[in-house]
């Protein structure tokens, strides 16, 4: 499986898909085209024999969240956002509950729905320079549709405090609070590790299994129309978008 995408790097090595999110001019955001590209992909693992899927980012940035560019925009560019958090939250519901074993192997920093991404993986593996972070508050924003995947994975107060504090945690933190499954300063030898247990997994038992715990933990599906309320409520807020407008053109954070 090699095809030739704009936002993403794909390949596959037997049962194994690398998925590799890549926009390096832009700090690996979301755009678009970069959760249509996933889709793809994602629809040819589920057609296909591909048992375990690898999410992979940059060495220095794994994801940064949504590009900002898209909501200041041309009207084409803000029309296509209005759809983003939807289509992002079905594909991050796909990944935790597809018939495949998903693995985020994250380098370099993780904000906003780059933590979506991260969150809704089965198996997180964290370089020990990694760092996790939620800044939506910042913007007067919330991360809405993120909540739902890392609070599968942290405690409630864990992700409340994150969302708060709106500053980066270790990946050793990361750990601590569940986030993160392994971290260590050789992730790739610790991937190895995994792939070479789950490459022997049989796709049918692992698809019985996630269609099981699906159903035995329902929150994402519950909670999809709050989380997408809640996003349609801060990106309608046009004092909202005026100071994000002000933050690209200028750097400045809204209350300098």
């Amino acid at each position: 499986m090699v095809e030739a995408y704009q936002t993403i790097r794909v390949r596959s090595e037997g049962s194994v898909c690398y998925l590799q999110l890549y926009r390096p001019d832009a700090h690996n955001t979301i755009n678009h085209k970069m959760i249509h590209e996933c889709y793809e992909v994602l629809a040819l693992c589920l057609e296909r024999s591909i048992t375990v899927i690898v999410l992979e980012g940059l060495p220095e940035v794994f994801c940064l969240g949504g590009d900002l560019d898209s909501i200041t925009g041309s009207d084409e560019e803000r029309r296509l956002h209005e759809s983003m958090p939807e289509q992002l939250y079905d594909l991050w519901t796909l990944m935790a509950t597809g018939p495949f074993i998903t693995i985020a192997h994250v380098c370099g920093r993780v904000n906003a729905g780059g933590i979506g991404f991260v969150a809704c993986c089965d198996i997180v593996i964290s370089d020990s320079g990694a760092q996790f972070s939620l800044s939506e508050l910042l913007f007067g924003l919330m991360p809405a549709c993120v909540f739902p995947f890392l609070t599968r994975r942290t405690s409630f107060q864990k992700a409340h405090h994150l969302t708060l504090m709106t500053k980066p945690i270790s990946a050793e933190l990361a750990k601590q609070w569940g986030l993160v499954d392994e971290c260590e300063s050789d992730s790739l030898r610790m991937l190895q590790q995994y792939l070479s247990r789950f490459k022997k997994m049989n796709k049918i038992a692992i698809s019985r299994y996630k269609r099981y715990i699906s159903d035995l933990t329902d929150n994402i599906q519950s909670a999809k129309p709050l989380a997408l309320k809640a996003n349609k409520e801060v990106f309608s807020d046009q004092e909202t978008i005026q100071h994000i407008r002000r933050y690209l053109q200028t750097g400045q954070f809204p209350w300098e």
